[in-house]
């Protein structure tokens, strides 16, 4: 399976027009990308690809957040149909009862909704801001992409070691898909080696996708096993785009 790892730089997006204008640059540039370079099985956007992570964009959930059915969902859908690949892609997501999550949504190779997660753990600490805005979710999503078994957690939830477990040992997953938001603070530098350490103690391969920017990057790829001669892959910060 041939998985791109979309690093991408998430601009001030706080205002509807911002977020779709936004969206639909990154599914023409992974589009632009795929056709130029070969194809992808699967494409990886970050946590929350579609809005900005800042107080000032979760004070505006009320606009931002969307619906299975709304114009990001739409644009990813499209781009998944003219690249033949699976797009999993992060954004806010506002449910029946007008509550908040922060959601992966995944689309087919048909352009086709999958299904979506929720962020278990909210975070609160350091750049972290959600408890206020958004509530955790309280399902899991196990898909399969070119006879590989994948699944999404974000961001905090690789804290907890038992989700990743429950994802390994009663769900056979492959590869666990880690879209995150990680702001350069002080809780930065334990990031790594909590994925390193998930991927070998669930014996998985393990994709922590962060955006891009000066605050943020550093995105990591661990197998299930690391010694001398195999090492994680590390994005670098200014990347783009990454096959795996």
């Amino acid at each position: 399976m041939k998985i791109l790892a979309c690093q991408i730089d998430v601009p001030d997006v706080t205002l509807a027009r911002q977020r779709d204008d936004h969206v639909n640059r990154i599914a023409e540039s992974i589009v632009k990308h795929i056709q130029e370079t070969g194809n992808a099985d699967l494409v990886l956007l970050p946590e929350l690809s579609t809005i900005s992570y800042s107080r000032k964009a979760f004070e505006n959930l009320n606009e931002l957040a969307e619906g299975l059915d709304g114009p990001s969902v739409q644009a990813f859908s499209k781009a998944a149909r003219e690249t033949g690949a699976f797009i999993c892609f992060g954004m806010p997501r506002v449910t029946d009862d007008g509550t908040f999550r922060i959601s992966q949504v995944v689309v087919n190779d048909r352009g086709d909704i999958v299904g979506h997660y929720d962020k278990v753990h909210m975070a609160q600490f350091g750049e972290s801001m959600e408890k206020p805005y958004f509530k955790p979710g309280r399902h899991l999503l196990v898909f399969d992409v070119a006879g590989v078994r994948c699944a999404p957690i974000i961001c905090y939830d690789h804290r907890f070691p038992e989700l990743c477990r429950t994802l390994a040992l009663d769900h056979g997953v492959d590869v666990i898909l880690h879209p995150v938001a990680f702001y350069r603070d002080s809780t930065f530098a334990s990031w790594h080696q909590c994925v390193i350490t998930r991927a070998i103690e669930n014996q998985v391969h393990f994709l922590s996708l962060n955006r891009g920017g000066e605050h943020y990057g550093a995105s990591i790829f661990a197998s299930p096993w690391m010694h001398g001669d195999k090492q994680p892959v590390a994005c670098e910060d200014n990347d783009s785009f990454r096959l795996l």
